[in-house]
């Protein structure tokens, strides 16, 4: 991979319940490690929570994704304002690896490996408990990701909610059955 070769745009099954995910993130390996652990600047992608740096540390994550970009109209039914979930850390090498647990969901590994002057960010969620459930996180991760992207380069990202119904309906398409 180089500057010119773009990460694929799209998740993967990478096993039967595994979906990974990949983006290419501006450099230094210390400012992508500062996005996924300081809340205040993880909010702006993900979700809010402080968390304490140390192995089985619980947290709670607040997400909101209403407030990730514009105004969305089409928050799809079932969907609140406001998600609140207990997590805690699994793992933790920083700055290049950060492991975390959601009750209920699974667990996901954010790995951070220096690309020349970028950083490739892989994003492992296990533990997809059905289908459904897989197209929903594919589409999240596949969403947030791209604010992540969108706002480190310095644009403005499309409407969550629009974006996430759009990427739904393409995993539905791309997972089988």
């Amino acid at each position: 991979m180089n500057d010119l070769t773009p990460c694929n745009a799209y998740g993967m099954l990478t096993a039967p319940a595994t979906l990974t995910i990949e983006r290419l993130l501006p450099g230094p390996i210390e400012r992508a490690w500062a996005v996924l652990i300081d809340s205040d600047l993880r909010r702006h992608w993900l979700a809010a929570g402080a968390m304490a740096m140390k192995l089985d540390a619980p947290f709670e994550f607040v997400w909101r994704n209403d407030e990730l970009s514009g105004p969305s109209p089409r928050r799809p039914a079932g969907f609140p304002e406001e998600i609140r979930m207990r997590s805690r850390i699994t793992e933790l090498d920083p700055p290049r690896r950060l492991s975390i647990a959601w009750d209920g969901t699974g667990d996901a590994t954010f790995a951070l490996t220096p690309h020349d002057h970028k950083v490739l960010l892989t994003v492992t969620h296990r533990g997809l408990s059905d289908r459904q459930t897989m197209l929903a996180i594919s589409a999240g991760w596949h969403m947030h990701l791209d604010i992540l992207v969108t706002r480190a380069s310095g644009g403005e990202p499309e409407p969550f909610w629009d974006g996430w119904s759009r990427l739904r309906q393409e995993y539905e398409r791309r997972i089988p059955a």
